[in-house]
């Protein structure tokens, strides 16, 4: 067998590979050999039928399946004696005449094709300088988050007969929706509970019934959204026939111990230490996205380096999807379809060169997702669904490319440790607001 490199233009590498066709037929006769005490056949006791006779009966599908058992090992082959690492399934081109090949009466000649990844040093992230907003949590936000937390624990007791209902209040009603004097799916309810000022209703629904007592007829008169989820009723004047069946006042909670054992903890205090640890961590989590977005930055910048040109179509094909099944910002609506495509795919190229530099660090520290990491990963996304969950296990553990994606993103949030780690991170104090700011194009990340 003879591999040659045909040509190597920036990343792309194509190969020429010569099998002999003497060379196929002693693969070929070394299977039949294999598979000869496996078979048995009509005159022959087993494993006497000569090899002769096999070729016949089975040569061509054997030899066919050697040919794609060697295109696959030349591909690896011809990329791994030269240190070279594909960026994608190399493809081969098969240039004989196939019939003769199976024939045996040709030898066996193929180009393969694949580009490669780059070869590139990383930026030295020892030292590199970052900082990060980091904002304490006020006694205020622990007393909302209390406020929050009484709320949904808020009873209602029935008001006095012809009191009339107040925001805040709940009423509930039975209600028979039209649009243009027809009913429609979905727009009639019975005893429904609506809480007047919580927003779960159309908006306007909630504000008509302020002021209705019990047996009120009242005509609730309101305009879908444009983008409201049911399209057929988007933008479209409705009408809803209202029977107010009871109202109810909320009955103040008071924030005491007996309010937090009724969500089980122990005292008040014991609340307020666990609501101000949950937002302390939701701090740092924040923070971390911020550290994160300004590395990713400093990492992009420092590198440039020439990238395969199929990884950024698949990536920029994944990104215009997501474009696509979203609605466009503002800044983006007046722009051209092109214009677009030109900014997204900019984007697929910074992912897919961050990709790459932090699987290069990533490689030369030699860092691992533990299995135990990957398998409590794989268990949280089989809770996800519920009733589900053996077959998503079964999924994982019969997919390695799945098994990759999920292994990905954990891979990533250890290789930014290790760099944060070396760095000099500065911690820097900021309001609330500037902490939940989403760091800009975060979302361009790796």
């Amino acid at each position: 067998m003879e591999v040659t490199e045909k040509s190597a233009e920036g990343l792309d590498r194509r190969f020429q590979v010569k099998v002999p066709a003497a060379e196929l037929d002693e693969k070929l006769q070394a299977r039949l050999m294999e598979i000869k005490g496996r078979v048995h056949l009509r005159g022959f006791r087993k494993g006497k039928a000569p090899v002769s006779h096999l070729k016949k009966l089975y040569g061509k599908g054997v030899l066919s399946e050697i040919v794609q058992e060697m295109v696959a090992e030349t591909a690896q082959q011809a990329f791994a004696e030269r240190d070279l690492q594909p960026a994608g399934q190399p493809h081969p081109h098969i240039h004989s005449n196939m019939d003769d090949v199976l024939a045996g009466k040709a030898d066996l000649e193929y180009d393969i094709h694949a580009e490669i990844l780059p070869s590139f040093e990383p930026a030295d992230v020892a030292g590199m300088e970052l900082t990060r907003p980091v904002a304490e949590v006020a006694d205020k936000e622990v007393d909302e988050a209390l406020e929050r937390i009484a709320q949904q624990q808020t009873s209602y007791a029935p008001r006095k007969a012809g009191q009339k209902a107040k925001k805040g209040d709940m009423v509930t009603a039975d209600f028979v929706g039209t649009v243009d004097g027809e009913e429609f799916a979905g727009g009639k309810g019975e005893k429904i509970d609506i809480v007047l000022g919580s927003g779960s209703f159309i908006p306007g629904f909630e504000d008509q019934l302020v002021g209705a007592a019990v047996d009120d007829d009242v005509d609730v008169k309101v305009t879908f959204p444009d983008d409201y989820g049911a399209k057929e009723l988007a933008g479209k004047d409705a009408a809803f026939a209202v029977k107010v069946i009871e109202v109810k006042a909320p009955e103040k909670v008071a924030i005491d111990d007996e309010l937090a054992k009724k969500i089980g903890v122990d005292s008040l205090e014991a609340l307020k230490t666990r609501l101000k640890e949950r937002i302390e961590a939701d701090y740092r989590q924040m923070s971390r996205g911020h550290v994160k977005r300004a590395l990713l930055d400093k990492l992009d910048a420092a590198h440039d380096f020439d990238l395969p040109k199929s990884m950024v179509d698949a990536e920029f094909e994944e990104v215009w999807r997501q474009v696509q099944a979203a609605e466009l910002d503002e800044e983006d609506e007046d722009k051209s379809e092109d214009e677009l495509k030109g900014e997204y795919r900019k984007i697929a190229e910074r992912r897919v060169r961050l990709g790459l530099v932090l699987a290069e660090i990533g490689k030369r520290a030699e860092i691992e997702v533990p299995k135990e990491d990957l398998q409590r990963e794989i268990i949280a996304t089989a809770r996800a669904y519920p009733g589900k969950e053996k077959e998503v296990l079964d999924f994982y553990q019969k997919n390695p490319v799945a098994l990759q994606q999920l292994r990905a993103p954990l891979f990533e949030e250890k290789v930014v440790d290790y760099i944060l780690e070396r760095a000099e991170v500065k911690d820097k104090k900021v309001s609330k607001e500037a902490l939940m700011a989403d760091p800009e194009g975060e979302d361009e990340s790796a």
